[in-house]
C-alpha cells in the first residue's frame, strides 16, 4: 500500500468518525444512558492526548518521569486565569479584590499560551532534574508536581491563582468534536516528531545512552527536547481538561493523577503511541461508564446481589487492571502502531479459518484410518 493511499484512507476514517460523533450528539438525548458516550469521547481524548505526551518521554526517549499532574495543572491554570470575562473577575476572585489581571485572551490563544508556559517550566526543571537517572528523576519531577500544587494554593499568590479556591466561569466548549479534534492534533505533531530524525534520537538514547552518544547525539540536548515537548501538550491536555471539567482547583492534580497516566501508557504498552489512545478510552469507559453499576444495589427478582455497593466498582476495576498487566505484560499493542497493511491482512485472514480448520480435521481423520 502506497503512502498516499495510506494517508488517504487516515483521512476518510477521521473523517467518518467525527461525522458520527456530530450525528450522534444531535441526535442522542442528555438525558440518556447513552449520553455517557460523549464523557467518554471528550475525557478519553484528553487523557490520550496527555498519555501519549507522556509515553514519548517515558516510553520512546526512556526517562522515568512523573511530573505530569504537575504541567497538566500550570496548563489548566494558565488557560482559566486568562479566559475568565473580566465582568465576572469579581466574583470569582471575590476574597481577593478581583486579581491582578483584568484582561481575556480568545480560547485558541489561551490553549497555546498553556503549553507555552508548561514548557517553560519544563525547560527550566529540566536543567537540574534531566541530568539524575531513572528512579531518581521520577523522584525529583514527582516532587515537582507536588510543590508546584501547593504554591498554586498559596494565599500569597491568590490574586492570580485565586489560592485553594475555585477558578470558574471561564471559556468551555459546547461540542464533543472540540476535545477530539484539539486532542488528534496534537497527536499527529507528536507523531510527526517521533517519525523524524529527532524521534529516532530519542529511541537511540532510550536503547543505550553510551551507544547514542558515540553516534553523535547530544544527551541532555535531546532529553531536555523530549520533555518540553511532552510538558508542552500536557500543559494543552491540562487546559482541555479545565474546559471539561467547567471548574478547576489545585488539588485535583494530585500523584494520583500522574499514575493513573502512568498505568495508561503501561497497559497500552510503553512505545506505542497507537495502544496510548487505545488505553485511554478503555480507562474512562470502564471506570466512567461500564462499571457505574457496581457502585449500586442491583436486584434479581427479590434476591438482592451480595457486594454491590459504593466503591466496588473500583476494586472490579483494580482486578481488571491486575488482569491486564498479568496477561499482556508488554501491554495491549506493546511497542506496534496501527496500520492499515496490518488490518488488510488481518481481515484477509478470516475467511481462511474455517478452511483451516476444515484441512487439520481432514488429516486427523486420514491420521485414525
Amino acid at each position: 500500500m502506497t503512502k498516499h493511499r495510506k494517508w488517504l484512507l487516515s483521512c476518510i476514517a477521521i473523517a467518518a468518525f467525527l461525522a458520527v460523533v456530530f450525528l450522534l450528539e444531535q441526535t442522542i438525548p442528555k438525558s440518556s444512558n447513552w449520553s455517557m458516550l460523549f464523557t467518554v469521547l471528550e475525557k478519553g481524548s484528553i487523557y490520550a492526548l496527555v498519555a501519549v505526551s507522556m509515553n514519548l518521554v517515558n516510553g520512546f526517549t526512556g526517562l522515568f518521569s512523573l511530573g505530569q499532574a504537575g504541567f497538566m495543572l500550570i496548563g489548566a491554570y494558565t488557560y482559566a486565569i486568562f479566559t475568565i470575562p473580566p465582568e465576572q473577575r469579581a466574583s470569582v476572585y471575590q476574597y481577593f479584590d478581583g486579581g491582578i489581571i483584568t484582561f481575556m485572551l480568545p480560547a485558541i490563544p489561551s490553549i497555546l499560551l498553556a503549553g507555552i508556559v508548561a514548557a517553560f517550566f519544563a525547560f527550566l526543571i529540566g536543567l537540574p532534574v534531566l541530568r539524575l537517572k531513572s528512579d531518581y528523576l521520577a523522584i525529583a519531577s514527582l516532587g515537582f508536581a507536588e510543590i508546584l500544587r501547593a504554591i498554586f494554593q498559596w494565599d500569597k499568590l491568590g490574586p492570580i491563582t485565586n489560592g485553594s479556591n475555585l477558578l470558574r466561569k471561564f471559556t468551555t466548549y459546547h461540542t464533543s468534536l472540540y476535545p477530539i479534534i484539539a486532542a488528534g492534533i496534537c497527536i499527529a505533531i507528536m507523531l510527526l516528531v517521533i517519525n523524524s530524525s529527532y524521534g529516532r534520537a530519542f529511541k537511540a538514547i532510550r536503547e543505550d545512552e553510551i551507544a547514542a552518544e558515540a553516534m553523535g547525539i547530544n544527551l541532555f540536548k535531546h532529553k531536555e527536547m523530549s520533555f518540553v515537548i511532552s510538558s508542552f501538550f500536557a500543559g494543552i491536555g491540562g487546559a482541555l481538561l479545565a474546559m471539561f471539567q467547567t471548574t478547576i482547583q489545585a488539588s485535583v492534580f494530585r500523584a494520583a493523577l500522574t499514575y493513573e497516566f502512568l498505568l495508561i501508557v503501561v497497559i497500552g504498552g510503553m512505545g506505542s503511541v497507537t495502544g496510548s489512545i487505545i488505553a485511554s478510552y478503555l480507562f474512562i469507559a470502564c471506570r466512567e461508564w461500564w462499571l457505574r453499576f457496581l457502585d449500586s444495589e442491583q436486584y434479581i427478582g427479590d434476591f438482592k446481589v451480595p457486594l454491590l455497593r459504593a466503591g466496588f466498582r473500583n476494586v472490579v476495576f483494580s482486578v481488571v487492571i491486575m488482569i491486564i498487566v498479568l496477561f499482556f505484560s508488554q501491554g495491549i499493542m506493546g511497542t506496534k502502531e496501527f496500520s492499515w497493511q496490518g488490518l488488510g491482512g488481518l481481515i484477509r485472514k478470516i475467511p481462511t479459518i474455517p478452511a483451516r480448520l476444515r484441512r487439520k480435521f481432514k488429516k486427523e481423520a486420514q491420521v485414525n484410518e
